[in-house]
């Protein structure tokens, strides 16, 4: 008899440990399952500015149904989808503007920030309309603002998303190159021009990427999707300068959106 109360003693206790081990670790998953939100930060590469089709309710942000964000939502059907990201947007602006939608539930966040803020209209400007050694003093510049001010500004971005969406997977996306070298275009920059530009993309994603890293996020480098649709190549992903729509130029069209960006979204989300 005392072996028995003994036996049923210890059968409860281990049912209750067991079912105390299993509520916890119910409770610790209970958060990260429901964090299924899809929230797509960021600059005029991920609103989709050169892919048409904007929503009107995007207003100057020109977010289009054909960028990589609402593509990828239409295709995996998230919990919920935030499209932030804004044609022009800064660093400065990501944390004033585009983080408010983030929250304990948010599962996914995408973002393309960082070549705004490095000077990424200014130089292509400097490079179009001046000399060849105008257009790389201007990339000099850039770059020695990548080294010395651009970390600061993502840890920063970086940082908040992971306060106000601490269960989120973060997908950093860079930029592609713009430019086929060798190839044979009509009219444009000299080959001198296009080198440059190309090693400054890969100097500004190569940042991005090490500090994506730091943060403990995943970076997507579109440069191997872009290759063979680059600018001066037979089949372009990209609006070379376009005269008649600026703000469009040197920006992935709908192509370069779903066969550039997408898979790379896919690949690291």
């Amino acid at each position: 008899m005392r072996r028995s109360r003994i036996t049923a003693y210890v059968t409860s206790l281990l049912l209750a440990v067991g079912f105390a081990l299993t509520g916890a670790a119910t409770a610790q998953a209970s958060p990260a399952a429901a964090a299924t939100g899809y929230v797509a930060l960021g600059d005029s590469y991920s609103s989709g500015v050169g892919a048409g089709s904007y929503l009107s309710s995007s207003g100057d942000c020109k977010r289009s149904s054909k960028a990589y964000p609402y593509l990828w939502q239409a295709a995996h059907s998230p919990s919920s989808f935030s499209f932030m990201a804004c044609s022009g947007a800064r660093t400065g602006d990501v944390l004033a503007n585009q983080l408010g939608t983030l929250n304990s539930s948010t599962g996914l966040v995408s973002v393309t920030i960082g070549g705004n803020d490095a000077g990424f209209s200014d130089v292509m400007t400097t490079c179009v309309l001046q000399s060849d050694s105008a257009c790389l003093s201007r990339i000099n510049t850039a770059k020695a603002y990548v080294d010395s001010t651009l970390p600061g500004q993502l840890d920063t971005v970086y940082t908040a998303i992971s306060t106000k969406a601490p269960s989120a997977h973060v997908a950093v996306l860079g930029y592609p190159r713009f430019y086929k070298l060798g190839g044979s275009c009509l009219a444009g920059l000299s080959e001198t021009k296009r080198s440059a530009i190309n090693d400054a993309a890969d100097y500004l994603n190569s940042a991005i990427a090490k500090r994506a890293a730091d943060h403990g996020f995943t970076f997507g480098d579109v440069k191997s999707t872009f290759t063979g649709h680059e600018i001066c190549s037979s089949s372009t992903w990209l609006h070379s300068l376009d005269l008649l729509n600026i703000g469009q130029s040197y920006h992935p069209t709908a192509a370069g959106q779903s066969g550039g960006y997408l898979p790379v979204m896919n690949s690291v989300a």
